[in-house]
């Protein structure tokens, strides 16, 4: 408002020094007025131009610390998120390795069942019910 104000004065003296033309032979005295309310109306508009920084600046510093809490809460809750989820991943991924290798075990385990059985069953079958010579010659000795 001061601003356009400002202007506004400024714009005026110019358009009424031109429409005038006022050259040498004015008065010292209006001549004086433009000029006090030139500098009037530039100090009006700096002014305005420091107030319109210091608001922006203000208006910054507002938004860096809004962001700056911002942040801190989203990351916090990301940390969070990301232990929660490995901790979580590396139970589950531990379960599911446990059970594949338990069934392994299972398969194995019925697969090889039958085989195992007739192989002992085999072997003490297998068994010669006849003496070697030199284990009747330890009988005979005594020394068995």
């Amino acid at each position: 408002e001061h601003r356009e104000r400002a202007l506004g004065l400024a714009l005026f003296c110019t358009q009424w020094r031109e429409r005038w033309g006022i050259m040498a032979d004015a008065s010292k005295e209006v001549v004086q007025k433009l000029q006090l309310a030139e500098e009037q109306a530039a100090a009006i508009i700096d002014t305005a131009r420091k107030n319109r920084v210091a608001m922006l600046k203000q208006a910054k510093d507002a938004a860096e610390e809004d962001l700056k809490a911002f942040r801190v809460e989203v990351e916090a809750k990301h940390q969070k998120d990301i232990a929660a989820k490995k901790s979580t991943d590396i139970a589950a991924d531990l379960t599911v390795a446990t059970q594949k290798e338990l069934e392994e075990v299972r398969k194995d385990y019925e697969s090889n069942k039958q085989k195992t059985i007739g192989f002992v069953v085999g072997k003490v079958l297998e068994v010669p019910t006849e003496l070697t010579e030199t284990q009747k010659q330890s009988l005979v000795l005594g020394l068995a």
